[in-house]
């Protein structure tokens, strides 16, 4: 399906080198950002205090965030849990407190803003699990790179799947750099969008990839330049269709989700443009810089023997 037919190939490969240094300056301030810096840890990962607590009547969250942050705590995350009256607030470790101490202190905030509040439960997520969450995400962040990066290896030739490569780890680094950056909270939630980045950015270029690789059997006598060029031409129709139609939905929940969405939203959202950017004009670039040609996709013909010659 093609809403947007381009008759004229645009050179995105003339300006290869311009975006591929973008990308690598980007690249290098967002490891600066992340080594300096570093991300600001949610209480999945460094370990805090859960409370449940319900209302006769729908909870007004709102209400109830003003409430916790009176008690000075500001990084909480409130929200909804099974009812529309049932509402689980995490709170951070607060030095000079114990967890009964703090949940005392937030009960009575939120007595203070309606008598009606009642506690359900009341639990704490020590360091410990905390840095045990940390430790499996990043071992399942891992273990999906490495999957992707074999399924690269044995679904293109190499200087695609490297190219590849190079353009997914950019996304993630990207993503982790702007958390660091503004000091968003990083979170399970946030861990989740990036996989989902890993793979849409994957799709983009598989899709790209596969295009060329097509274009270069049939384009016998264009420039491997103007291969790529009309690779991601062609298929520039179906990345405005799938990307808007997503980025519609993903900027839906970052507006109208509320903060329980908020990050996890916001980490697809600069997932999926830097993966539209890295697909188009990161990973080809790379590809035509190491030296991608026909040849490459023409296996060798084998040499006929003198005994294979005769009759």
């Amino acid at each position: 399906m093609e809403f947007f037919r381009i008759k004229k190939d645009i050179p995105f490969m003339s300006y290869g080198r311009l975006t591929t240094a973008i990308s690598l300056i980007t690249f290098i301030l967002a490891i600066y950002f992340l080594a300096v810096r570093g991300l600001n840890l949610g209480v999945d990962f460094t370990g805090g205090t859960m409370m449940e607590v319900s209302y006769p009547q729908a909870a007004n969250i709102e209400q109830i965030r003003t409430a916790v942050q009176s008690v000075g705590l500001s990084d909480v995350t409130v929200q909804n849990f099974g009812t529309s009256r049932d509402v689980l607030i995490r709170l951070p470790v607060k030095e000079g407190l114990s967890t009964a101490q703090l949940s005392e202190e937030v009960m009575a905030a939120l007595y203070k803003a309606d008598s009606s509040v009642v506690m359900s439960r009341v639990e704490f997520v020590g360091p410990q699990v905390g840095q045990e969450l940390y430790e499996n995400g990043a071992l399942a962040l891992l273990l999906v790179s490495i999957g992707i990066m074999l399924y690269l290896y044995f679904r293109f030739e190499w200087q695609f799947a490297l190219a590849a490569m190079i353009a997914n780890s950019h996304d993630v680094v990207i993503i982790l750099g702007f958390f660091a950056f503004f000091q968003w909270e990083f979170n399970l939630t946030v861990l989740a969008a990036v996989l989902a980045v890993l793979g849409y950015s994957v799709n983009e270029s598989v899709v790209v990839f596969d295009r060329i690789r097509e274009n270069f059997r049939k384009m016998r006598k264009a420039a491997p330049k103007d291969i790529i060029d009309n690779a991601i031409t062609r298929t520039m129709s179906r990345t405005i269709i799938t990307h808007f139609s997503t980025q519609l939905m993903v900027l839906s929940m970052l507006i109208f989700g509320g903060e329980v969405l908020h990050n996890f939203s916001l980490a697809l959202t600069i997932g999926i443009l830097f993966g539209i950017y890295s697909s188009v004009l990161v990973a080809s670039p790379i590809v035509l810089f190491l030296g991608v040609s026909r040849e490459t996709f023409v296996p060798p013909e084998k040499k006929q023997t003198e005994e294979e010659a005769l009759p």
